[in-house]
């Protein structure tokens, strides 16, 4: 049996993979003329580095605070002032990030699968961009690892997916732009599909290390 007949739900990743968490450059380049592309690139960092931070210390925070605090160093690093009304303008994009433009297209030629959501994000989070993007009804859930009080690539927030969706980790197939991401599904049993936005080079074989 080949791994489309396996498959009987798939799960995508949402920031970086559904959602262009860079679709923030244009406000930060509205609020901080040419610093756009910049502040995004560390904030992005910084917001994944807070969540690895957080999981291996054992102290959990939302995805919300977690971006906020990512935002505030992340214009410290580049002398930007970050008062309270920009930081709000700033945090709001992250409602409204904008879905890649091949990303409804393939849910609607996916719709014979169950498909679901696993993300960072928190409740909120996740509502607000699948109501912007407008991708409402497409999924059958749409998971939070807020559930589990720990980030990726933890195994217990891919193990949510399995007992929502009441499949097995081995008919599970998972989507994420996050190399990382990937690695952490396919450690707790899941087909993975890397979908490479960022157009890392990658070896074809070990005779090119």
């Amino acid at each position: 049996m080949n791994a489309k007949q396996e498959i009987k739900a798939l799960v995508f990743d949402a920031y970086g993979t559904l959602f262009d968490v860079h679709s923030v450059i244009s406000i930060c380049n509205q609020l901080f003329p040419d610093r756009g592309a910049a502040l995004s690139q560390a904030w992005r960092a910084k917001q994944l580095e807070y969540t690895w931070l957080r999981s291996l210390m054992g102290h959990y925070e939302d995805f919300w605070q977690v971006t906020e605090s990512a935002l505030i160093v992340a214009c410290q690093t580049l002398n930007l002032p970050c008062e309270p009304a920009r930081r709000a303008q700033l945090m709001d994009a992250y409602l409204h990030l904008e879905p890649y433009p091949d990303v409804r297209p393939a849910l609607t030629a996916l719709a014979d699968y169950s498909l679901a959501i696993l993300s960072n994000g928190s409740p909120r989070m996740l509502q607000a961009a699948v109501a912007s993007a407008g991708l409402e009804g497409l999924f059958s859930h749409v998971i939070s690892v807020d559930e589990a009080k720990i980030y990726k690539p933890s195994p217990r927030v891919y193990q949510l997916a399995s007992q929502k969706m009441g499949v097995a980790e081995s008919a599970i197939g998972f989507v994420s732009s996050n190399a990382w991401d990937v690695i952490g599904a396919k450690a707790v049993g899941f087909w993975t599909c890397w979908v490479n936005r960022s157009n890392t080079k990658v070896r074809s074989s070990a005779s090119e290390e």
